[in-house]
């Protein structure tokens, strides 16, 4: 085992160099609230694709991806990287047009309110800010157990290094500092990660060996075809759409662009990339199973397993810095989309703010998430499965959610029905805590059987949802002008979204 005191050495002047990057960049910079939140049309092409790229690849593509690889083979490998594609590629269509509806947005929350009204807006406000805190949480848990794998190092330590080096740049510099980080990220974390991709097949003597190696072990994960890898992977494919298309995120970034054009094309270029990175990681759980002692048993580490048979326990420790620049990439995003979740209303809901006041709730927002994610990091262990819950909610209202932009027919409470209608099903076939469900007197005995798998779950609730979206649509007798969605933006959020009658 490599020492603890090398490991948190690495650590610290590792995550010291970003935030100083952050902080240097943004230094003497006292912007307004709205620049602090969406960095407003500062980010061309080139750097929009590369915080696009950065903030999807956490630590949980060396985890979960080669997780889902070495448990399900090929085919889940390839619903993972659809399932990480396909959003990405409808961002590039649905971010200009936020653009063009809500110019001086910040927020899906903030759309959510002005298309919708409170009671849908409210329903948004709690899947997103699940899902994301929950993403935070499994960041930090997955680094902490990583350096206390390979190093031995306190969970704790490591979950507040991290956390604390993040805070301090994202609390002072906002969106412009996790963006210029995200860039020297992506820069440096793909051709590390093709370097380590290659060194492998390199090192266990080439395609061929590493096919045959894999086909020795368990030929099943290499076959297509195989009826539970399918059903995972397309599973996967449901539930990280409907996350992803909840995630504060990318709307920030919709508005970072530097215009429509830029967004669209950022956006398609990070369809391709995410993809294929996500696909290579999973992979590598399937090459794990064939050529690591252990992999089988224990899928979750797989990639660890994997790097140190191949490599020994130096190159493994180099691995693990290169997951800590996973998770800095993806938790820096997550602590800012955070916070503008709700800072972005903070103009409704107090009394006319003036902007000093807007960006200390910013910076205090950011704090207090931090420390709470930090707190969960340490304390929970079942993190996988509110994050598949998590999924699942966001599975059930991304469609309604996303339908308002082109339909003025869809109203507030169609929209929220078709959720919960989603959500309903989705909850049916849940296999993570079905105890509760089945404890509920009478509805346990109504429940179908769980799907181990997540298909009936995850896809249940996008086609039920979807159905009430389009019957909500069809038997609706009201019209939304989409033209007031313009009257969104810092102070303009007080008119609510209820629907209005033509």
């Amino acid at each position: 085992m490599v020492g603890s005191t090398l490991a948190l050495g690495l650590t610290v002047v590792t995550l010291g160099a970003f935030a100083g990057i952050g902080m240097w960049y943004t230094r003497g910079q006292d912007g307004s609230t709205d620049d602090f939140l969406t960095a407003r049309n500062s980010v061309g092409d080139r750097r929009l694709t590369a915080t696009l790229v950065a903030s999807v690849m956490g630590v949980w593509i060396l985890f979960s991806a080669p997780e889902a690889g070495a448990g399900f083979g090929i085919a889940a490998v390839v619903g993972y990287g659809i399932g990480e594609a396909v959003p990405m590629l409808v961002y590039s269509k649905v971010g200009p047009r936020v653009r063009e509806l809500l110019p001086a947005g910040h927020s899906l929350t903030e759309y959510a309110h002005a298309r919708y009204g409170p009671a849908m807006y409210g329903f948004v406000v709690l899947v997103s800010a699940l899902y994301m805190f929950v993403f935070v949480a499994a960041e930090l848990t997955g680094i902490a157990n990583a350096l206390s794998l390979v190093a031995g190092v306190p969970q704790y330590q490591t979950a507040l290094l991290v956390g604390g080096f993040v805070l301090l740049y994202t609390g002072y510099g906002g969106l412009r500092a996790t963006i210029v980080t995200d860039t020297v990220q992506a820069v440096l974390v793909v051709p590390l990660l093709a370097v380590v991709v290659g060194g492998i097949v390199v090192v266990l003597g080439g395609p061929t060996a590493v096919y045959d190696g894999v086909a020795a072990a368990n030929p099943a994960l290499l076959d297509p075809t195989n009826a539970a890898g399918l059903q995972f992977g397309l599973a996967l494919s449901f539930a990280i759409f409907g996350a992803e298309m909840l995630n504060q995120t990318w709307w920030q970034r919709i508005y970072a662009g530097s215009d429509g054009e830029t967004v669209e094309r950022g956006f398609q270029s990070a369809t391709v990339l995410n993809g294929t990175v996500v696909m290579v990681a999973a992979a590598l759980g399937i090459v794990a199973v064939g050529h690591a002692p252990g992999a089988a048993a224990d899928p979750g580490v797989a990639f660890f397993l994997l790097v140190e048979s191949a490599f020994g326990e130096g190159v493994l420790l180099a691995v693990v810095l290169l997951a800590l620049l996973l998770v800095v990439s993806s938790v820096d995003s997550l602590f800012s989309a955070l916070a503008s979740l709700v800072t972005a209303d903070l103009p409704r809901l107090l009394a006319d703010p003036d902007d000093r006041t807007l960006r200390l709730g910013a910076r205090l927002l950011t704090l207090v998430v931090g420390v709470a994610a930090i707190y969960v990091s340490l304390r929970a262990r079942s993190v996988l499965r509110l994050f598949f819950f998590a999924d699942l909610l966001g599975a059930a209202v991304a469609v309604p959610l996303v339908a308002g932009l082109y339909s003025r027919r869809l109203t507030g409470r169609g929209a929220l029905a078709s959720s919960l209608a989603g959500l309903a099903v989705g909850v049916a076939y849940f296999p993570d805590f079905r105890g509760v469900w089945t404890a509920i007197p009478l509805v346990g005995e109504l429940l179908p059987a769980a799907d181990p798998l997540y298909l009936s779950a995850f896809g249940g609730a996008a086609v039920a949802s979807t159905v009430g979206t389009l019957v909500a649509v069809r038997v609706s007798s009201s019209t939304f002008d989409l033209e007031r969605l313009s009257e969104t933006g810092p102070t303009a959020m007080a008119d609510g979204g209820e629907e209005a009658s033509e």
